[in-house]
């Protein structure tokens, strides 16, 4: 008997557009022989399912259910495809958790705390299993001193959203003069931002996920921006970017980013597919914690896609074992 799988897409954020691109790949390589698979796209005004004759039925939020033709349908999981709110900051996963149906992502916490840029570089400093950029944590509603911020830090800095992707509202700052408008471009996107230390070196990628018990690390990409940092742009727009799979690293760097993406994994207590962000310092021999991506792009061209192409899976087999995965968890 197919298994009912709800893919939810959207989302309240900037990456409302990037979601829907993601979601549409996850549909496609979803296997129909084994899954029935309902879209539901999640705005701030409506929970939907849209119906292949175009009717638009809303999501009982009562106990994530649909009622098709006067049949209920509900869920043996759910694929969240949503980047940003609240797909990926452990809201709907709290919500799932409560109704007791699994999901393919990281829990409530996990969710929360790696969304958090700002929190989640204080815990993983703490883990001490690798280094991370010095940073200025600071708040909308409470008072900061950009000349308190600089003597604190060393410029060149980034100045990003604390909780948000695809570098929206990100700035790189070089001198003095750039902070405040910097911080008032990032506190456009968010009530709280993260200022850190630039650090020179290459930006390598490692994607990984758990299935019955053993992980899977899949190829690692070296990301090139043609621009000075991997922005949203960059990101998305062809041609502005290189992402190198598998990554050209010497071996012991490969090796050590590998080990260190699992070490992560496992002390932030993360399930499914997750991507981990580092920096390698080539002129101090350093490896330097980027972020942890809970919900990391699904679009064709998107880096995890490209790690699975690489592995020698494909796109069908890698969504059925996260989707199989999660059920047995649960």
């Amino acid at each position: 008997m197919k298994k009912n799988i709800a893919l939810v897409a959207g989302g309240y954020s900037g990456e409302y557009v990037i979601s829907v691109k993601s979601a549409a790949v996850i549909e496609t390589h979803l296997d129909s022989n084994i899954y029935n698979v309902y879209k539901i796209v999640i705005t701030r005004d409506s929970w939907t399912y849209t119906t292949s004759g175009g009717q638009a039925i809303a999501v009982d939020k009562n106990d994530f259910s649909l009622t098709i033709e006067g049949k209920k349908v509900t869920f043996d999981a759910v694929f969240i495809g949503i980047h940003g709110t609240p797909g990926e900051d452990g809201r709907l996963q709290g919500y799932f958790e409560m109704l007791g149906i699994p999901f393919t992502s990281c829990g409530m916490v996990t969710s929360a705390l790696t969304f958090n840029k700002g929190f989640c570089n204080k815990v993983v400093a703490a883990l001490n299993v690798v280094n991370v950029s010095k940073s200025v944590h600071i708040f909308r509603d409470q008072p900061y001193d950009t000349k308190a911020i600089l003597q604190e830090l060393k410029l060149p800095v980034f100045v990003k959203p604390a909780e948000g992707g695809s570098s929206i509202g990100m700035s790189k700052v070089n001198t003095a003069g750039e902070l405040p408008a910097a911080i008032d471009k990032a506190f456009k996107e968010d009530v709280q931002i993260l200022i850190e230390e630039f650090v020179k070196g290459r930006e390598i990628t490692c994607g990984l996920y758990r299935s019955e018990g053993k992980f899977t690390v899949l190829p690692l990409t070296e990301i090139i921006s043609s621009k000075e940092f991997f922005d949203y742009e960059a990101k998305y727009t062809p041609g502005m970017s290189k992402e190198v799979t598998p990554a050209e690293a010497p071996e012991e760097v490969a090796a050590l980013i590998r080990q260190t993406a699992q070490e992560l994994y496992n002390r932030l207590n993360c399930q499914g597919i997750v991507r981990m962000d580092f920096i390698w310092e080539e002129a101090g021999k350093r490896l330097f914690f980027l972020e942890a991506n809970t919900m990391p792009g699904q679009s064709e061209n998107s880096i995890v896609p490209q790690m699975v192409r690489a592995a020698g899976k494909t796109l069908q087999e890698f969504y059925g074992t996260l989707i199989e995965d999660c059920l047995k968890r649960f």
